[in-house]
């Protein structure tokens, strides 16, 4: 990835960058992987520090502190929840309530590794959630996040019945084609086989609201990338 085209706003105190999905935040345990936004970062800063993350396949924003004291002080931005987090995502189907929270805690699979479950005895967690748009098959949902469990809208999502779309932990790995969506769908004369719109998950971080370390409110947006933005357009131009 060039990182020069994924950054969208860098200070003295900290720079915003919106990660494309398949790419690890840090490298994770369960992946033997080196490549990292993290280690891309380190490579063009020197000194950074990772504040948050986001799921591999999760594109959007995250923000990297530049000094120790701007860790400091954003690490305790997130923990105090002093940051708003806003998600765009596509779940299967059309949601009964189309505003809402799931306030249900979150642990770790009892038997199966890098998965999560939702139970009583779980950290607290809390997902607000608008329908912005439905499409019969998906519907266009905005996610706030209170607290940042391990896959918590993902998991949400599914306790809800309406898992994102291409989520192959939580609901399913099928990926989206436009045969799915267009009626009168037909491949082309030289095509063997159908490519699909969108194969990855259908989730993108796409806003942050917070306040600097000088007092200076930020909001930042990241649009939607070209795979989620073209699945979009499709499923608007073909609503039944």
């Amino acid at each position: 990835m060039r990182l020069e085209d994924h950054i969208l706003l860098e200070t003295p105190d900290f720079v915003i960058v919106n990660k494309p999905s398949g790419v690890l935040t840090l490298p994770d345990r369960h992946d033997n992987e080196l490549i990292s936004l993290n280690a891309i970062m380190k490579k063009a800063y020197g000194e950074i520090f990772v504040v948050h993350r986001l799921d591999r396949d999760t594109s959007g924003i995250i923000l990297f502190a530049r000094n120790e004291a701007a860790h400091k002080y954003f690490s305790q931005l997130f923990e105090g929840r002093d940051v708003k987090k806003y998600y765009l995502g596509l779940v299967s189907g059309q949601p009964a309530v189309k505003q809402g929270s799931v306030n249900e805690g979150i642990m770790e699979h009892p038997v199966q590794k890098g998965k999560m479950v939702t139970n009583r005895k779980g950290k607290a967690s809390l997902t607000d959630y608008e329908v912005l748009e439905e499409f019969g098959l998906y519907s266009l949902v905005r996610m706030r996040i209170h607290t940042g469990r391990t896959h918590q809208i993902r998991v949400h999502m599914k306790f809800l019945g309406h898992p994102i779309a291409v989520d192959e932990l939580y609901g399913s790995p099928e990926p989206v084609l436009l045969s799915a969506i267009k009626k009168k769908f037909k491949l082309g004369k030289h095509t063997e086989e159908e490519r699909p719109i969108l194969s990855r998950l259908a989730l993108h971080a796409a806003m942050l609201e917070f306040k600097g370390p000088n007092g200076q409110p930020y909001v930042v947006e990241a649009p939607l990338p070209k795979d989620m933005s073209a699945l979009l357009n499709q499923l608007r131009k073909h609503r039944s």
